[in-house]
Parts: structure tokens; sequence; C-alpha cells
């Protein structure tokens, strides 16, 4: 069975990530999303938040593809995230050269860690390159329209949790 572990904090999810995970699933038998606890980035949804969220908008993309999706939340090297989870390819979402520079480095890191698992970069989608959680979660803040870089589901947590 091939795994893939596709990480990140998706704090919130957007359509960003939810493209890379419909064409990640279509390369894994099993594809895991990790959560990443990451308590430094200081997230605006808890973590039990951020997996029912990846739970309600990725996981029914595997049904399509015959791919078994599930959200893992985790706290330790992403590496061992890997392992833990039977993971044999780590799968990365880009969206531009700054993105790949960090990612670059990363994959050097993981590769003198363990060198059994792989990592494949996935290329955002035009229409998706710019979404960052970071500028939608800002752009939420400042009273913005960001219907256009997340699902309606997650348009209306921002909304609520903003609201407070």
């Amino acid at each position: 069975m091939r795994i893939g572990l596709y990480p990140g904090t998706f704090d919130p999810v957007t359509l960003g990530h939810i493209d890379i995970v419909r064409r990640a699933a279509s390369l894994v038998d099993r594809l895991v999303i990790g959560v990443a606890i990451n308590r430094d980035k200081g997230p605006l949804f808890s973590l039990e938040e951020r997996v029912a969220m990846v739970e309600a908008e990725c996981v029914p993309l595997g049904a399509a593809v015959g791919c078994e999706i599930v959200a893992h939340p985790f706290e330790n090297l992403l590496i061992d995230c890997a392992r833990d989870v039977g993971a044999g390819l780590i799968i990365r979402g880009l969206r531009a050269v700054a993105d790949f520079e960090y990612e670059y480095q990363m994959v050097g890191m993981n590769r003198i860690l363990d060198n059994s698992i792989e990592t494949v970069f996935l290329m955002a989608e035009a229409e998706h390159q710019a979404i960052a959680s970071k500028l939608v979660k800002e752009i939420a803040r400042l009273g913005g329209d960001v219907s256009k870089f997340v699902t309606p589901a997650v348009n209306r947590a921002l909304v609520d949790r903003l609201r407070r």
C-alpha cells in the first residue's frame, strides 16, 4: 500500500490545500493529512477545529479516486510523523519560488534523517497560487471577502470566529 503524508497547519484549510489533496490522492492508496499542532504559530482555530475542517473538506475527496484520506494531528518531527503513519512519501504543495527555497532545505534535512522517505512537490494550480492561510486570515480579520479562497463552511467558521 502506498501511503503519503501531506503535512501542514491548515489554519484554516484553503482551496489551495484542497487542490493539493485532490491531486495527491491520485498518487497514493492512503493519504494522511498531518495537521501540525505548532503552538508557535498561534493558530486561530484549535487543533480539534482544524482536524474537523480537514476531515469535512478533504476526506470525501478520496472516494472519487479510491484513496483513503485521514486527518492525523502531530507535534513531532515531520520525518517521525511519516514513520508513525507508515508513509513512504511526503507531499508538499508549492506556490512560489520562495516556497521552494524553504522546502529544498527541509528535504535535505529529512533525507539525512531518513533517506527511505521521498518527498514529492505538487505545484498549486494557477488560480490557487496566491492563496495562503495567513493572508486569508488577515483579509477576514479586516472584513474582506475570503469566499474565493475557502469553502463555504470554512468561510462561515472564519466569520463566526472573528465576530467574537
